[in-house]
């Protein structure tokens, strides 16, 4: 019973700090897709990518308190603190490294295929072919920001982009002595991974809220994507139906 008490607290806990973080993570939340290729920046200077790493923390400790499971790293929060507190004394390739891993690399030839495919395919489909397109965009969009940040950074002598970070850093609550004290916080059971009713529907409400804000342009509208996620019609059948063999309707 002390341990089940114990858990509902601790539950507790985690849901009112997440409170309190929600309104920013929202923000970095949108921040983050907008780097991804949902915005193309015009410019994107230093401190924008010392925001993306702040952001991308900040993503992290969501899902920390609500004890996301995590099969695979999506924001590398810790990480990115460790590289805001190497980048201010003076370490910037692992930082470029890091960027390029999360914005570059991407299939452009292979979505090009594709699209080639579903124009020339027998019975077209307009909605998928047109979904493609936008995807491409999507991630052109974020190859370009990627450019931009580099030659923000690039433009800077190591002096001048020292002392850009430290200032963005200070600006985001990113000191080296608060950085270690944020690491340190992120092994306190707060962030620690409990799986939890209350937690979960938390998230769900939380990731609904961002995800319909986030999906707002025409192509990401069901019906406007491909026949995977077209308008359902209605009324929906049962979802296991399924007639079994010598069945008799009884009247």
């Amino acid at each position: 019973m002390g341990a089940t008490l114990s858990v509902e607290e601790l539950a507790k806990q985690k849901l009112e700090a997440f409170k309190r973080l929600q309104p920013e993570f929202e923000a970095s939340f949108h921040f983050i897709q907008d780097v991804h290729g949902q915005r193309r920046f015009s410019a994107f200077p230093v401190t924008e990518t010392v925001h993306y790493l702040h952001a991308l923390w900040i993503c992290e400790c969501k899902d920390s308190l609500l004890s996301i499971y995590k099969n695979i790293e999506r924001y590398e929060g810790r990480y990115c603190l460790e590289l805001l507190r190497r980048w201010q004394e003076g370490e910037t390739a692992d930082v470029i490294a890091f960027l390029q891993r999360k914005l570059d690399g991407l299939p452009f030839a292979e979505l090009t295929r594709q699209i080639e495919e579903a124009k020339a395919a027998p019975q077209a489909e307009d909605a998928l072919t047109r979904r493609l397109i936008h995807g491409r965009l999507i991630l052109l969009n974020r190859s370009m920001n990627l450019v931009q940040a580099l030659d923000a950074i690039f433009a800077l002598s190591e002096d001048d982009l020292r002392k850009e970070v430290r200032v963005a850093c200070a600006h985001y609550g990113h000191h080296p002595g608060q950085i270690e004290q944020q690491l340190a916080e992120m092994e306190d059971p707060l962030y620690s991974f409990m799986p939890n009713r209350l937690l979960a529907q938390r998230n769900m409400l939380a990731m609904n809220k961002v995800g319909v804000n986030v999906m707002t342009l025409p192509t990401d509208r069901p019906g406007e994507r491909s026949w995977k996620v077209d308008t359902p019609e209605e009324p929906l059948p049962s979802f296991a139906d399924h007639m079994i063999e010598g069945y008799l309707a009884l009247t």
